[in-house]
């Protein structure tokens, strides 16, 4: 079935149902580019998203990029970002492929419609023009017959007339033959102008109109065959993405798995470890005899060799790093404004970084000497004198380097020796804590007499150790810290050595500092008092 047979009689219907389906796409057209618009701005708000929560700093001078989870959260952050890049994909295919190319092809199907309906305008009015030329021969026609018929009846009344003269009636006779002579004439271009016009109709109807409806409905299907096209071109730029946005989710699961809450443990120790001894025991100072008292020795904050605080003539000054405010302190070259194990990290990679400098510039020396045997050998090649300049320089450089890497060495040196000598403070410090019962709590006052005994048996080694509090110029001030979450004993412990505290089975306690590794952690009781316990002998839980 075609437009041209069954719907020979509706010009205007076609006309409207061909408009309409160019309407249809040009606001297909619109819907899309403001797609694309909403696209791009749900790109660029992702884009300004991710932007707004990458770290100022690059990563190589952060040092909470070392941490599990910041590597997964900027790791998200890029898949967020590569979404992002999808989207405006689907923008930019979604623009070229549906709003240009379609918006073009509209154009196209309205210049061929307008040529079609120019066409068929065209046939009516030739058709129209035909008719009124049939319509005028048939009017002179019957005009023609009317007088042709007058003109015999009165040739006829005046050839009856007894009073009229010969010379009128043959003048009425010639008049009626002249007026049927011309009714001949008229008849035969009547009827040729019907012929015509019949046979133009035919023309119209049967040929001429079918072919352009024919054609409109060609036009019209292969517009609705692309228009479907673009459709279908909506899901395909969705789905030539879905690969790499599942990828990018993809991504995103693998970030969330790759934290590793041991290891963040692990690195914030390996970024923040002061490689200092823990204070040792503060002496007991007895003011009821001034006359008899000298310094201690053994107490913090007091030089080794018995001078006191000339700031502070009548107390001591005692020194509680870490558990006091820190001053400002100035930075210095070898880092010694750092804690020990820091101090020696730091050196340690600026010497790692000044030797692989200097390699470099011992490869630089060896590649410019190739260079000068090549253009001593090859002069048209350069000037040897031309690279004395560099191999000078690079000479020199190497020299210098090499004195900063000796320096370093001997600073990395000094560091490791103050890192391993705290260690072994610590160590003789603090005693062992005693192991959890097997079955049932330990005799609290043979354990704890033990470890008293530990404690008071340890080598005092204050003196060595008092540099290090001296760098921190700040009294200890007793402001409560906040907690750090809370524990339960699970066993009874008689804290009776200086520094520890008592605690019964099934105590609730505040954990104020955790194990730093020598199997004792600092606790508060409800009722006041703050020391050490066991580790083995609490359940932790950490706020």
């Amino acid at each position: 079935m075609d437009w041209g047979t069954e719907l020979w009689d509706q010009f205007e219907v076609l006309e409207r149902h061909t408009q309409w389906g160019l309407d249809l796409l040009d606001r297909y057209v619109k819907f899309v580019k403001e797609r694309t618009e909403v696209e791009q701005a749900y790109a660029k708000q992702l884009r300004n998203l991710v932007k707004k929560y990458l770290p100022k700093k690059p990563a190589k001078d952060d040092p909470e990029s070392k941490f599990s989870q910041q590597q997964s959260f900027l790791q998200i952050l890029q898949e967020v970002n590569d979404f992002a890049g999808q989207r405006e994909l689907v923008a930019e295919n979604l623009s070229v492929r549906v709003c240009l190319e379609l918006a073009k092809y509209s154009q196209e199907m309205k210049q061929e419609r307008k040529i079609h309906f120019q066409e068929g305008r065209r046939a009516q009015q030739q058709l129209e023009n035909g008719f009124k030329q049939l319509e005028n021969s048939k009017r002179k026609f019957e005009r023609d017959c009317r007088e042709a018929e007058r003109a015999a009846q009165t040739a006829e009344r005046l050839d009856q007339d007894i009073n009229a003269t010969k010379a009128d009636v043959e003048k009425a006779k010639q008049q009626a033959h002249l007026k049927s002579h011309m009714v001949e004439e008229s008849k035969n271009e009547y009827a040729a102008q019907l012929q015509r016009f019949n046979r133009d109709q035919a023309h119209f109807y049967f040929s001429q109109m079918p072919q352009i409806f024919d054609k409109l409905q060609d036009m019209d299907e292969r517009r609705a065959t692309r228009l479907g096209a673009g459709y279908g071109l909506l899901s395909e730029a969705e789905l030539e993405v879905v690969p790499i946005i599942a990828k990018c989710l993809e991504g995103m699961k693998v970030a969330s798995g790759a934290v590793d809450a041991k290891n963040d443990s692990q690195v914030l120790i390996e970024l923040h470890k002061s490689g200092f001894a823990r204070p040792g025991d503060v002496e007991f100072e007895d003011f009821s005899q001034p006359m008899n008292r000298a310094p201690s020795d053994n107490s913090l904050g007091t030089p080794s060799d018995g001078r006191t605080d000339s700031r502070t003539p009548n107390r001591i000054r005692i020194k509680r790093w870490p558990f006091g405010k820190k001053n400002k302190t100035v930075v210095t070259e070898d880092f010694s404004h750092l804690p020990p194990e820091q101090q020696r990290k730091r050196l340690q990679q600026q010497l790692e970084e000044r030797n692989r400098e200097l390699q470099k510039e011992v490869d630089q020396r060896e590649a410019l000497k190739k260079m000068k045997d090549v253009y001593e050998k090859t002069p048209q090649m350069g000037d040897p004198a031309s690279l004395e300049p560099q191999i000078t320089e690079t000479l020199s450089n190497i020299e210098r380097l090499k004195l900063e890497v000796q320096k370093y060495e001997a600073w990395l040196a000094e560091a490791e020796n103050r890192v391993l000598s705290n260690r072994g403070d610590s160590l003789n410090r603090h005693a062992r804590p005693p192991d959890p019962p097997a079955s049932a709590p330990p005799d609290d006052s043979n354990s704890s007499q033990d470890n008293k005994d530990s404690f008071e048996g340890a080598p005092s080694e204050e003196g060595q150790d008092t540099p290090i509090y001296t760098e921190f110029d700040e009294d200890f001030e007793e402001d409560p810290a906040s907690p750090i979450g809370h524990c339960v004993a699970i066993y009874h412990f008689e804290g009776s050595s200086e520094g520890t505290i008592s605690m019964a089975e099934g105590e609730d306690l505040s954990l104020m500092e955790e194990d730093k590794g020598d199997g004792w952690t600092r606790v508060r009781r409800k009722q006041g008092g703050e020391g050490y316990v066991p580790t083995s002998y609490l359940h932790v839980t950490l706020t």
